[in-house]
C-alpha cells in the first residue's frame, strides 16, 4: 500500500493505470538496450579474435597495425639503403678493375670525381674501346693493292683478302667519309645515301647487279667490300674511240644492253630506282658479265618514307637525265632509269653521249635551275614534245621555260643513220626508250622481250665471247694508297705496286 501522509493527493484510477503502462514500457526498452549492448560486446570480441573478418576494427587494434606497418616500412628502407651502398661499392670496385673492359657499362650515379680514373669518369669511353677491340679491321682482312677513284662519298680501293687461298679473287673496297658540318670539323655521322646503299646492297642478289661481300665498321669510317670488276663500260667506249679501232661490235652492244636491262629489271621488280645509270656505273668482269653498280642514289619507290624531291633535288647525271626530271618533276617512276638506258644504248652505238649538254649550276639558295641547254640538246634530235604526245606536259613546273625554247622537228632516224647503224629493230627499241611521256616509255621487262634481242647475232652471257679485244683493266695508282689515311706501311715503289697489280690481274685478250 502506498502512504500519502505527506500531503500528496491520492491518484485516481485513470492516473494510476497510465503510470503503470509507462513503467512497463521503460522496462522493455531497458531490456532491449541491454540485449543490444551484449550483442555488440560479443561482436567486438569475435572481431578482435578474427581481425580478417572485421569491418570496423577496434581503435587499439588499429593502432597496433599502424605501428607494425611503420616498422616494416622502416626495415625495408634500411635494407634498400644497404643494398644501394653495397651496389655502389661493388660498382666502384668494378670500374677500378680490368673487368670493366670486358663487360657492358651499367648506368649508375655517383661516379668518383678523380680525373685519373678515366674508366670511372667515362664508362662510355671504355665501352667504345671494348667494342672497337672486337670489331673486324679492314687491314686485318685485306691487303690494299691500289687506289682506284674518289668521289663526294669517299674513295675506292682495290684489295685482295688476307690468309685466304683463292684464285686471285679481288675486291673493291668503298670507304665512306663521315659527314661534316660547319667551319670547325664536326662529324655528324654516316650520310643518308650511304645508309641507303648499305641497306639495299645487303638485300640485293642478282647476276647483273654488283654484289656486296661485307661491311666493316671502324671509328668514324665505314667500308663496303664489293666483288671486283676489271672493266667499266666507259673504259670500253673510250677504247673504241681510238682512230685505229672500229665501232663496238653489234654482238657486244646487244649483249651488254640485254644484261643491263636484266639487272635494271631486277631492281624495278624489287621496287628500287637506281637514279644514276651511266657508262661509268656499269661494270664488266673478266668473264664478260655486266654488273650494275654504284647504288649511292638508289631509292625504294614503293611507299617511301621521304619524298624523292625532299631527299635529293638533283638525280641522274645531266647527260642521262630524263625529260620529266629536266622539267622539274618531283614525282617520277622507274621510267627515268629506262631513259638513261636508252642514252647508254646510243652511246654504245655512237661512242659519244647522244645528249651532251652543259649543266646549269644551282645558286646559293640551292634552287634547281631549268637545264635549258640540256633540254635543247634533247629536242634537237627527238623534236619538241607536244601535248598530244605527252598530255601531262603542261603540269610540270618548268613548262613555261620549255615553251620558250625554239621548236624542233624529230631527227632521231637521221642521227641513227649518221653513225652507220641500219638495224631497224634496234632503232625501234631506241625510239621506245626515248619516249617523252614516261607513262608510254617501255619498261625493262618489256625491253628484254623486244624483237631486237631475238634476231642474230644472239645475246651472250659473256659479252666478250668470240672477240679478241685487249680491253684495259681498271687503272690503279699508289697515291693515297693507305686506306687508313696514314703513311702507307707497304712498299712505296710504284713499279712494285704496278707489278703486283699486273700479277694479280694481267691484261688478257678476251676470246
Amino acid at each position: 500500500m502506498f502512504n500519502y501522509s505527506n500531503g500528496q493527493k491520492r491518484p485516481n484510477k485513470q492516473q494510476f493505470s497510465s503510470s503503470s503502462a509507462a513503467a512497463s514500457s521503460s522496462a522493455v526498452t531497458a531490456q532491449k538496450l541491454k540485449a543490444y549492448y551484449e550483442q555488440q560486446q560479443s561482436l567486438r570480441r569475435s572481431q578482435s579474435q578474427h581481425p580478417q573478418h572485421s569491418q570496423q576494427p577496434h581503435p587499439q587494434h588499429y593502432q597496433q597495425q599502424q605501428q607494425q606497418q611503420q616498422q616494416q616500412q622502416q626495415q625495408q628502407q634500411q635494407q634498400q639503403q644497404q643494398q644501394q651502398q653495397q651496389h655502389q661499392l661493388g660498382q666502384d670496385a668494378y670500374w677500378r678493375s680490368d673487368a670493366a673492359l670486358k663487360d657492358t657499362p651499367k648506368k649508375y650515379s655517383g661516379y668518383p670525381t678523380d680525373p685519373k680514373m678515366s674508366l670511372i669518369n667515362d664508362p662510355l669511353s671504355s665501352f667504345k674501346k671494348r667494342k672497337d677491340s672486337k670489331r673486324k679491321r679492314v687491314l686485318d682482312s685485306y691487303d690494299i693493292v691500289g687506289y682506284i677513284a674518289a668521289g663526294t662519298y669517299g674513295k675506292v680501293y682495290k684489295a685482295k683478302p688476307k690468309n685466304v687461298k683463292s684464285d686471285n679473287k679481288l675486291y673493291a673496297i668503298k670507304k665512306f667519309k663521315a659527314d661534316k658540318e660547319g667551319e670547325v670539323v664536326h662529324y655528324t655521322g654516316v650520310s643518308q645515301s650511304a645508309c641507303r646503299e648499305m641497306a639495299l646492297c645487303r638485300e640485293l642478289n642478282h647476276r647483273n647487279v654488283i654484289k656486296l661481300a661485307e661491311i666493316i665498321l671502324e671509328d668514324k669510317c665505314i667500308y663496303m667490300a664489293f666483288e671486283y670488276a676489271e672493266h667499266d663500260l666507259l673504259q670500253i667506249i673510250h677504247y673504241h674511240t681510238h682512230p685505229d679501232r672500229k665501232q663496238i661490235p653489234e654482238s657486244i652492244v646487244k649483249s651488254v644492253l640485254w644484261q643491263i636491262l636484266n639487272g635494271v629489271s631486277y631492281l624495278h621488280q624489287n621496287w628500287v630506282l637506281h637514279r644514276d645509270l651511266k657508262p661509268a656505273n656499269i661494270m664488266l668482269t673478266a668473264d664478260g658479265v655486266v654488273k650494275v653498280g654504284d647504288l649511292g642514289l638508289a631509292r625504294l619507290y614503293s611507299d617511301p618514307l621521304q619524298s624523292f624531291f625532299t631527299g635529293d633535288k638533283v638525280v641522274v647525271t645531266i647527260w642521262y637525265r630524263a625529260p620529266e626530271l629536266l622539267l622539274g618533276g618531283r614525282h617520277y617512276t622507274p621510267a627515268i632509269d629506262l631513259w638513261a638506258v636508252g642514252c647508254i644504248f646510243a652511246e654504245l652505238l655512237a661512242l659519244r653521249p647522244i645528249f651532251k649538254g652543259e649543266e646549269a649550276k644551282m645558286d646559293s639558295k640551292k634552287t634547281v635551275p631549268f637545264q635549258r641547254n640540256q633540254f635543247q640538246k634533247v629536242t634537237d634530235i627527238l623534236g619538241s614534245p607536244t601535248v598530244e604526245q605527252w598530255p601531262s606536259l603542261v603540269k610540270y613546273p618548268e613548262f613555261p621555260s620549255f615553251h620558250a625554247l625554239k621548236p624542233c622537228k624529230p631527227n632521231l632516224d637521221s642521227w641513227y643513220r649518221s653513225i652507220d647503224c641500219h638495224n631497224t629493230k634496234g632503232f625501234r627499241l631506241l625510239q621506245s626508250l626515248f619516249e617523252y611521256d614516261p607513262a608510254k616509255r617501255i619498261t625493262a621487262q618489256e625491253a628484254l622481250m623486244h624483237p631486237y634481242f631475238s634476231e642474230a647475232p644472239q645475246v651472250s652471257m659473256n659479252v666478250f665471247h668470240g672477240h679478241k679485244y685487249n680491253y684495259p683493266v681498271r687503272r690503279i695508282t699508289v697515291e693515297d694508297i693507305d686506306i687508313k689515311g696514314a703513311a702507307y706501311t707497304g712498299s712505296s715503289n710504284k713499279r712494285n705496286v704496278a707489278a703486283a697489280d699486273d700479277s694479280l690481274h694481267p691484261r688478257k685478250k678476251h676470246k
